[in-house]
């Protein structure tokens, strides 16, 4: 199966690399995992310049090379093909080098940090852990070589704009702790969890992995506050034996430890 994968990785380089707009293709971190792990799915990251073609024509384009994609569909404002083929969950990505150069190479200060900050820096992890498997030119070089020497004003002001997400949800979390609100406090702990784990790898100077490998990786940083394992393992905890409002003491503790590293 494995010879599979890399036969499709393949193909599907073959179709966009053809374009002339496409600087770099990559194929993501999942695309390594074996094909029976839940996790698994075939991740190709396009970074391009100016346009790629509609969604019809790349649909298209790879048919005649990979067969009918199973199930196509795209995304608009930033492009993303999702499909199957023989049962196989394929992620083709585009991204703008416009973009990426805007918050790796220059983009200074809040601007840079507000435009990573939905996402944190797992798009930059991904253009460092990524195996490259069609370049242009060196950009993709370039764009690691600056990624791996960060200035400390980058760390700084990301550090900011993420902690001051991660307390604004801290407050949301304890408002719906407070009216018994099992909606809202589901999505404040999980944007709790999300922005808290993200100010760790800041402080850590390291790049997000994806939210799958997150949590593995976060406890394994070498920078954590005392207590921070056990607390975020309690955080965690689904079972029904801790309710809200201790649930929300533990964030509390979590929040004021972070804080206190910075």
């Amino acid at each position: 199966m494995r010879r599979k994968v890399e036969s499709l990785a393949e193909d599907i380089t073959r179709v966009v690399s053809a374009w002339e707009s496409v600087e770099c293709v990559a194929l993501g971190q999942h695309s390594e995992a074996d094909t029976l792990d839940p996790y698994f799915a075939l991740v190709i990251d396009v970074y391009f310049r100016g346009d790629v073609p509609s969604a019809e024509r790349r649909r298209e384009a790879l048919a005649a090379v990979i067969g009918d994609p199973g199930a196509f569909e795209s995304a608009g404002a930033r492009p993303k093909d999702r499909f199957f083929i023989d049962g196989l969950p394929i992620r083709v990505e585009y991204k703008s080098v416009e973009r990426i150069d805007a918050v790796a190479n220059g983009g200074s200060g809040p601007a840079r940090a507000q435009a990573l900050e939905s996402h944190g820096t797992y798009p930059l992890f991904r253009l460092l852990s990524s195996r490259v498997m069609f370049r242009r030119s060196d950009w993709i070089d370039r764009v690691r070589d600056g990624l791996s020497s960060m200035p400390e004003d980058f760390w700084n002001e990301l550090e900011e704009a993420l902690a001051a997400k991660m307390e604004h949800l801290l407050g949301d979390l304890g408002a719906a702790a407070m009216r018994n609100d099992a909606y809202f406090y589901s999505v404040s702990s999980a944007g709790f969890a999300k922005y808290a784990a993200a100010v760790l790898f800041v402080l850590n100077k390291r790049f997000e992995p994806s939210a799958r490998a997150m949590d593995d990786q976060l406890r394994a940083l070498p920078i954590l506050p005392a207590d921070f394992r056990g607390r975020w393992e309690s955080f965690l905890r689904s079972d029904v034996g801790m309710n809200r409002d201790k649930k929300f003491e533990i964030a509390q503790l979590i929040a004021r430890s972070i804080i206190a590293l910075r």
